[in-house]
């Protein structure tokens, strides 16, 4: 299977994102790009064919269901190819967008492509693990392509003897550290937005970005 492009050659040739004549995709109200209908795009389904036998011969309602298949060209041409659209390593940009949305990432779009792909794709197995620690690691480490220090509050330990000392801290509390070489290149509204979507739900939490440690010796 085949990834869906920008042009389209003959009905049944893969998956394909369709375009406007011309070339150019067409925006959509939420500056999105849309699918339409090409000159050179035959229908799957010609209505034509379709008709009873006494139009076979009418010229023009044959030309005018064939304005009806231009129209639904495109839709065949997509439900062909369904299954690849809903693929993260197939489907076209625009619709990797709302794929991004309906799985719940913590992405924002301004991502590359291939960790917006990575993301949804990984999207089932992060939610096994949300509002945990390996879980809020995950989600900043997909985020900003660095794995987080988390400092957190919560403990656990043994005693071979009743009523010791019980670990942890007597209050709740959840630290993210972001070590990057240039802080300033990192959004801190977004590292917080991050963990406070993938942090367990009841522990208050802070989030820094600070810079990576010199090495000794520079």
């Amino acid at each position: 299977m085949t990834a869906p492009t920008g042009s389209v050659g003959s009905v049944g040739s893969g998956p394909a994102l369709l375009r406007k004549a011309g070339g150019a995709a067409s925006s959509g109200p939420g500056g999105g790009s849309r699918r339409g209908s090409l000159p050179s795009l035959v229908s799957a389904h010609p209505l034509g064919e379709q008709l009873p036998a006494v139009f076979a011969d009418d010229d023009f309602a044959l030309r005018f269901v064939s304005g009806l298949d231009i129209v639904l060209a495109p839709v065949f041409t997509v439900l062909d190819c369904l299954e690849a659209y809903f693929t993260p390593a197939l489907a076209p940009e625009d619709f990797l967008g709302w794929l991004t949305d309906w799985v719940g990432t913590e992405l924002d779009g301004t991502e590359p492509l291939s960790l917006r792909r990575h993301a949804v794709a990984s999207a089932v197995a992060l939610h096994r693990v949300r509002g945990t620690r390996r879980g809020l690691s995950a989600a900043v480490e997909l985020a900003f392509g660095v794995r987080p220090l988390i400092t957190e509050s919560g403990g656990a330990t043994w005693s071979a003897r009743p009523l010791g000392p019980f670990p942890g801290a007597p209050r709740p509390g959840l630290h993210v550290t972001l070590r990057v070489p240039d802080p300033a290149s990192v959004d801190p509204y977004r590292l917080r937005s991050v963990v406070a979507a993938a942090r367990p739900a009841h522990l208050p939490f802070t989030a820094e970005v600070t810079a990576l440690p010199s090495p000794e010796g520079t």
